[in-house]
């Protein structure tokens, strides 16, 4: 049965209704029934539980793009479960995941049994992306149709790149009979082959094997071009250099398809972060340069770059304290994605909060073709409040992912979740699961 409440006294931040102002907001039946001021007293406000968000933002759901869940396959690295979980305490209620399962998301079977998954756990929602090619094999199509009547939001062959130009384009050709974005994991292997850092100044005084700018800039070339031949809906995942940006920003001035997100740690770190051959800093793409990073963040103040999104990977505590040579690219990002962006993006004038908030909410929802990023009055009640004013202490420890493997442990980060609501069902109240017995408290992954 579903309960009314009303969210007081907030800063409502909808991007999607060009919305920014203190404001109440009422949940009944699962939806929003009014945003207004002053809700409090009247008539259409009776009987609803009050949440007091005074001093917080009241904005929609967060929705990351960008996910590895590892299920099936790796449930000792992550579940449905533990990744909505450390996704709720991050902010999201809306995760699209990569299909680099084991088996490979490549049919109708592994999407209705990852969506049975998200079900079982009961709150949040999770969006399977399909492979483009059968066991992310690069040889042959997988059947796009039959996955997208199981519920698949998009096709990757991420962690991978589609290096047979002729099987990407009839990807993006087919994917158009059912308005599906395509996207590209950009990576040619070759030039990438072996790598293990950005190729620079920092790989050869670290003694690294190094992956050049041009890997990455090739692939997105060569996309742009057949997205421009085919007319269908490219994404480029995890955007990383200078060289990939302008030509996003060139693909768009001609009117082409074609839209793009970029990760926190490639808007933050560098390669120079990696003088201590901290596997946690390892990720592909590898992190850039300082010029690099501080052209995503013009383009992601400008406008061409569209979303930001975690691409949270997590990996066995074992795998990551291997030499640096054979330990897994990748880091977890769903429970510090809000916080950094919060501390390294907002508070330092990149964009403001409601731009951000557009690029983890909006804007994703937008490009995945779901009905989420927007608290209109109909849509369904997918909300997080926000605390801004406390800045609290990374904590692996204290993660709700079944992973540990941050380079961002000790950072201080602001801004900590302190209600979600999905489908106008409270899933953190003051910080905490609803009828959840765990001990973690409101400050999740943080410790004072």
């Amino acid at each position: 049965m579903m309960s009314k409440y009303l969210i007081k006294g907030g800063q409502v931040i909808d991007p999607a209704n060009h919305v920014d102002a203190d404001l109440d907001i009422l949940i009944e039946d699962g939806r929003i029934a009014a945003v207004s001021k002053n809700l409090a007293g009247k008539k259409v406000a009776a009987g609803a539980e009050v949440i007091d968000a005074s001093g917080k933002i009241a904005a929609p759901g967060l929705v990351d793009m960008h996910v590895h869940l590892r299920d099936p396959g790796r449930a000792d690295e992550e579940t449905v479960e533990s990744g909505l979980h450390a996704a709720a305490k991050g902010g999201f209620t809306s995760v699209a995941c990569m299909p680099n399962t084991d088996p490979v998301t490549d049919s109708a079977s592994v999407v209705e049994y990852i969506k049975h998954q998200a079900a079982d756990v009961g709150f949040g929602n999770v969006y399977p992306i399909g492979a483009i090619t059968r066991g992310l094999a690069g040889e042959r199509l997988s059947e796009m149709g039959d996955m997208v009547k199981a519920g698949a939001v998009a096709f990757s062959d991420d962690g991978r790149c589609v290096m047979n130009a002729q099987l990407m384009r009839r990807a993006l050709e087919y994917s158009k009979i059912w308005d599906k974005p395509v996207i590209s994991h950009a990576e040619e292997a070759d030039l990438a082959r072996g790598g293990q850092m950005h190729e620079g100044y920092w790989s050869t005084v670290l003694g690294l094997k190094g992956i050049p700018a041009a890997a990455e800039e090739v692939v997105v070339a060569r996309d742009i071009i057949l997205a421009e031949l085919t007319g269908g809906r490219l994404h480029i995942a995890h955007l990383s250099t200078a060289g990939s940006l302008e030509l996003v920003r060139r693909a768009k001035e001609r009117g082409i398809n074609v839209t793009c997100e970029v990760t926190p740690h490639h808007l933050i770190l560098t390669d120079e972060n990696l003088q201590g051959y901290d596997t946690n800093f390892k990720v592909n793409p590898p992190l850039r340069t300082r010029q690099d990073v501080e052209a995503l963040r013009q383009g992601l103040k400008d406008g061409v770059i569209d979303t930001i999104a975690s691409d949270h990977a997590p990996h066995a505590r074992h795998e990551k304290e291997m030499e640096f040579d054979y330990a897994p690219f990748g880091l977890i990002g769903l429970e510090t994605t809000l916080g950094l962006i919060l501390t390294e993006i907002v508070d330092k004038g990149v964009v403001s909060l409601s731009e951000a908030i557009a690029k983890m909410s909006l804007n994703p929802s937008k490009i995945l073709g779901i009905p989420k990023g927007s608290i209109g009055i109909g849509d369904i009640a997918d909300l997080v409040i926000i605390d801004t004013n406390v800045i609290l202490e990374v904590d692996p420890s204290r993660f709700e992912s079944k992973s540990i493997n941050t380079p961002y442990g000790g950072w201080r980060l602001k801004g900590v979740v302190s209600d979600i609501f999905c489908g106008g069902n409270p899933v953190i109240r003051d910080g905490d699961f609803v009828k959840d017995n765990r001990t973690k408290s409101f400050s999740g992954a943080f410790k004072v």
